[in-house]
């Protein structure tokens, strides 16, 4: 291409050119066919170069136009595209920078209405249920992460945290309850920004008094995550969808039968259909770290129907809920849970790699020492990071390239935990894809 590029310059003496003088001799079959394409090629050359240049002119243009749809999922009006470019191109050259396009990306799309009632929801709710369904009301789980988002706080605070976002008081709303969803279901259904609509309070001051301020635990003391995950079974559950939704890991991934079956609940057989080997090579591997973190539960109960919206979120400081003690005739002589001490087993063992807080005692009581040691790990952050990238740029992080600008995210988000930062750098990345 470079060749034809050249000898498409007409007004170069080509006789003594010693380009020119080299090419003459080739072998001849390949300078007659070079002869032969050379219009051709010099036409194709100069429309390339023609379509070359005006994608470089629209390309800021084009970019906007991508940012935008991808953080606010609808296009731009002509005033939000305009000022977009106002920040991107500020020298009107179609090129703009990564830099520049995180700061618009910042001030339009991600302060646009539905960024918040579309993308964030459709984000989040999948983690408020067991079928991971976009197909949910808002509830307290999503509104409380929503709050969080759009008031820029640490959003370590989604794990641990006295937090819960309500709908603002000058709204006509039913009051919030503990025993159903109208609350949330009244404030979709106004249609108003959610960035305006959610105001913060805690969950210790809204549910009369059943939850003390130390046993709250950020979404995971949330109405709506309890009726998911604390409903029924051994609260097992909690452990796991946290763990996918906020570590990007399921037991699967974790599993490791290094770790000591000291902690292994009753209802776990030692030898499933009378074959120790099973236990051995497969129940432990999961069990043994995931019981004794699971412990932090053990005072959290749903009262109410599997399946059914009514119901609410009880807490018993002074005892453990019966489900914790289920089946204890499946191994007499297993662990026997009688408090919410939990102990992290996983901080040695091949998943260190999780990237555990050293300043952290790896273990405590209860659901909101553990949400503090699982979102100060590394990999709370880089789950958080990777889903984001995913969200906006609508794949997968592939390439070295790609994993690159996944550290230096994660290293910015660290910072401060804001999640609209990585929103807004995930969309400057992925503005040319």
């Amino acid at each position: 291409m470079l060749i034809f590029t050249y000898l498409c310059d007409y007004n170069r003496p080509w006789e003594s050119d010693p380009l020119w003088e080299k090419i003459m001799t080739m072998h001849s079959p390949t300078v007659q066919k070079i002869r032969k394409l050379l219009p051709y090629a010099c036409l194709a050359a100069g429309f390339l170069a023609i379509v070359h240049s005006s994608n470089s002119m629209a390309g800021a243009t084009d970019q906007a136009k991508r940012i935008h749809d991808r953080i606010a999922g609808v296009p731009p009006s002509q005033a939000e595209l305009a000022d977009m470019l106002a920040i991107m191109d500020p020298d009107n050259d179609g090129v703009t920078s990564a830099a520049l396009a995180k700061e618009a990306a910042l001030a339009i799309p991600l302060n646009n209405k539905y960024f918040y009632n579309v993308t964030l929801k459709q984000w989040i709710t999948p983690w408020t249920n067991e079928e991971q369904t976009v197909f949910a009301p808002l509830n307290d789980y999503t509104a409380t992460a929503i709050g969080l988002i759009a008031s820029e706080a640490d959003f370590r605070r989604v794990l641990y945290d006295d937090v819960l976002y309500v709908g603002a008081s000058n709204l006509s709303l039913p009051a919030y309850s503990v025993a159903n969803n109208n609350h949330y279901e009244a404030l979709e259904a106004l249609d108003v920004s959610l960035a305006t609509a959610l105001q913060a309070s805690t969950q210790s001051a809204n549910n009369g008094g059943a939850l003390p301020a130390n046993a709250t635990a950020g979404i995971m003391t949330t109405r709506a995550a309890a009726k998911a995950f604390f409903v029924a079974g051994t609260n097992r559950a909690m452990l796991r969808f946290t763990l996918m939704n906020h570590l990007c890991n399921d037991l699967e991934q974790l599993k490791d039968t290094t770790r000591p079956p000291d902690r292994i609940r009753q209802d776990v057989s030692r030898s499933p259909g009378g074959d120790s080997r099973i236990f051995l090579n497969n129940c432990i591997g999961c069990h043994s770290g995931m019981d004794p973190l699971a412990q932090a539960y053990a005072h959290y109960e749903w009262e109410g129907k599997e399946g059914e919206e009514a119901g609410h979120l009880t807490y018993k400081a002074e005892s453990v809920e019966g489900k914790y003690r289920i089946n204890d005739s499946s191994f007499k002589w297993g662990y026997v849970t009688t408090s919410d001490l939990w102990t992290n087993y996983w901080r040695k063992g091949q998943n260190t790699w999780l990237g555990w807080d050293p300043a952290l005692p790896g273990e405590g009581n209860g659901a909101k020492s553990l949400g503090m040691e699982l979102a100060n790990s590394n990999q709370f952050a880089e789950c958080q990071v990777t889903k984001v990238f995913k969200a906006v740029c609508l794949r997968e992080p592939e390439s070295v390239q790609d994993g690159t600008q996944i550290d230096t995210m994660v290293t910015t988000f660290k910072s401060g935990y804001n999640v609209k930062q990585v929103f807004a750098e995930s969309a400057a990345y992925c503005m040319g894809d």
